[in-house]
């Protein structure tokens, strides 16, 4: 297996920016009149390093994962729920199978630590490093080379994508406990408490909310990540589907492909991702805000603006999937929108 990217290039082209603004402005239309879908196309177009790209071909991997941290009573749902997910997407019927459907978006499904045996006939990858991580409470989630071996997996996954043809790449992720995991993520690499980022994931009550925001608090102050290593942080209080969509994102971009991430849970993974390589922030496009309400903090801690707010905290990569349409109806008017001179129309004097 590949290593864990060690660079990733920086989306920085003056010469290319230029050029893409140019036609932007030749467009018959007003100078900055498709808003942020202009934004979309300078973003997409600087992360490919390409002037006129084709529409993209999209991919979106979902993470299938377990936490032992679920036997703090943190969630409102048993980790039962977690393999019976992971049927439900590789038979179609998942809120995510939809949306991906809708927008001719190709739909992987991953085992990368599901605490139970999966049907190997069924489409559902097989990279499993353990059947859930250890409950973090009482001791660290996992060793620093299984997080590194996630991380590892999800890099390769990615990379084997765009060598396939992918060009736009999402990931989405199942796993009863993982807020707890991401919320626990997200406030030692922010160096916030745990209230700032924790919120009610599967709908859990308010005294269940503030069960899960004291057991985060203690299991930082117990296992003491270091928030200048990445991995440590991941070893320590995440999750293999967080540590794999962490890599997942940087093989993309090993491979000049950008990526959509989507709400709280994909955010702690791309926060993980950005400080072990902070260049890749240019490859990664902000979906929506999620209505966990820890994301806005992520969101400030990267300095990202996503796209949508619909008031959706699912997960599964589902507001991703829709800013990927976002994506493909940007780059569509880039490249079929007549100019001024080949329309027969007056430009501004």
């Amino acid at each position: 297996m590949s290593a864990i990217p060690s660079t990733i290039r920086p989306v920085d082209d003056p010469a290319l920016l230029h050029k893409v603004q140019a036609r932007l402005d030749n467009l018959t239309k007003p100078p900055g009149s498709l808003g942020r879908l202009e934004e979309i196309v300078r973003w997409y177009c600087l992360a490919r390093a390409e002037f006129m790209p084709e529409l993209p071909r999209k991919v979106l991997y979902v993470f299938c994962a377990d936490h032992g941290i679920t036997a703090e009573g943190v969630s409102a749902y048993p980790s039962e729920v977690t393999p019976q997910m992971a049927y439900n997407f590789a038979g179609g019927g998942a809120a995510i199978n939809a949306l991906c459907r809708q927008f001719e978006i190709e739909a992987a499904v991953v085992d990368i630590g599901v605490a139970a045996d999966l049907d190997p006939s069924l489409p559902i990858l097989a990279r499993k490093i353990a059947p859930g991580t250890r409950n973090f409470a009482h001791e660290p989630a996992m060793s620093r080379a299984q997080a590194e071996q996630a991380v590892a997996i999800g890099a390769e996954l990615a990379r084997q994508a765009v060598d396939a043809g992918a060009t736009l790449l999402a990931a989405g992720e199942m796993g009863i406990g993982n807020t707890t995991a991401a919320a626990a993520v997200s406030a030692a690499l922010i160096g916030c408490k745990a209230a700032e980022v924790a919120g009610r994931g599967t709908g859990v009550d308010d005294e269940r909310l503030v069960h899960k925001t004291a057991v985060i608090d203690r299991a930082l102050d117990a296992r003491a990540p270091d928030a200048a290593d990445p991995i440590d942080v991941l070893s320590k209080v995440g999750g293999f589907e967080i540590a794999a969509m962490a890599g997942f994102y940087l093989g993309a971009a090993d491979r000049r492909a950008p990526s959509v991430v989507d709400g709280f849970i994909a955010t702690a993974a791309a926060l993980a991702a950005i400080r072990l390589q902070p260049a890749l922030v240019g490859y990664l496009l902000f979906a929506h805000r999620s209505a966990e309400s820890g994301h806005w903090r992520q969101l400030e801690a990267i300095g990202a603006r996503p796209l949508l707010d619909l008031g959706m905290r699912l997960g599964e990569g589902t507001g991703a999937a829709i800013a990927m349409g976002l994506v493909a109806a940007a780059l569509r008017t880039y490249r079929e929108m007549a100019s001024f001179e080949s329309a027969g129309v007056s430009n501004r004097s």
